[in-house]
């Protein structure tokens, strides 16, 4: 822990590598701490992603790679360590890893979000073994099986207009009677001929002997019970933000940073980019702009603290 860096950031989402190239540009001197070998975070899981400008239909993995041959192109610096914690000094904050201990005087938390977990029985049980959270990674284990897809949003329509090219049956629980998706997305999906749609119904159990079998509803209107024959779930039904080390350091909101367009915290000198700060819309494009506006709040955060030190 000899060097001091200007800027330290924590991830290496889309938020965590716009924030890096960012930074590069404005010349500060900057790490980037990454908890994996790969970079891109949730977005290397994506099979196809269509809305991101200038790009349409690239994949997830290639498009992460393209933001960290970018990044590696201007010189930004990467570390593969885990953050522990993160301690505020006088001068500087410190950022505990599982390896090494890192100072910096600024920080940006980009440290994204994870799935969120239905919380049935069996969910735990048959983790990779018939559960999944991520149709990109594991639809291909399921040609021309049945499987079902719990959520409504975009990633859970995505998730089954993929698998709905390879399996032979998709249901898709959602426990409304109208999906959250984007009306592109519903379009496509419901165009599909081997996708069932089971309205307003939840999931109350995922059965099998050592690999699912069988997925128990409840229709929430009436209270009916039902079950399908399936070999996989697949659970899309939102994120949880990673933000629990950061508990005690900057303000929280429902678990996520608390942080404007700005990016800035409840504590000076320390930004949040990404899904893991309060925000309306989570995608791509907003990551990398939360990357860009945290980098130009730290930049002047760095101009006025050397300032007042000079005077």
């Amino acid at each position: 822990m000899d060097k001091l860096y200007d800027l330290i950031i924590i991830g290496s989402g889309p938020a965590g590598l716009a924030a890096g190239i960012y930074a590069e540009r404005a010349r500060l001197d900057t790490l980037v701490i990454e908890k994996e070998y790969v970079s891109g975070g949730q977005v290397i899981n994506t099979y196809e992603v269509d809305n991101y400008p200038g790009l349409p239909g690239i994949n997830g993995f290639d498009l992460a790679e393209k933001f960290r041959e970018h990044a590696e192109k201007l010189g930004v610096r990467f570390v593969v360590d885990r953050a522990v914690r993160v301690e505020r000094q006088a001068d500087r904050n410190l950022v505990v890893c599982e390896e090494q201990t890192y100072a910096a005087k600024a920080l940006i938390l980009a440290t994204g979000a994870a799935h969120r977990k239905l919380g049935v029985p069996g969910e735990e049980e048959l983790a990779g073994m018939g559960v999944s959270y991520c149709a990109t990674c594991d639809g291909a284990f399921f040609r021309q099986k049945d499987v079902a897809v719990v959520g409504g949003g975009d990633v859970a329509v995505e998730d089954a207009i993929f698998l709905a090219r390879m399996c032979r049956k998709v249901y898709v629980i959602h426990r409304r009677d109208e999906l959250r998706a984007a009306k592109s997305l519903q379009e496509t999906l419901l165009g599909l001929e081997n996708v069932e749609m089971v309205w307003d119904t939840v999931a109350e159990q995922i059965e099998g002997d050592g690999q699912v079998e069988r997925l128990t509803l409840k229709n929430v209107k009436t209270g009916e019970p039902s079950a399908l024959a399936v070999q996989g779930v697949f659970i899309a039904v939102g994120i949880v933000p990673n933000s629990q080390i950061f508990e005690g350091l900057v303000e929280l909101e429902h678990g996520y940073i608390a942080a404007g367009e700005d990016g800035r915290t409840s504590v000076p000198g320390i930004y949040a980019a990404g899904d893991v700060r309060t925000k309306a819309l989570r995608q791509i494009v907003t990551a990398v702009a939360d990357g860009a506006n945290a980098v130009a709040s730290a930049e002047r955060y760095l101009a006025e603290k050397a300032s007042r030190q000079k005077g």
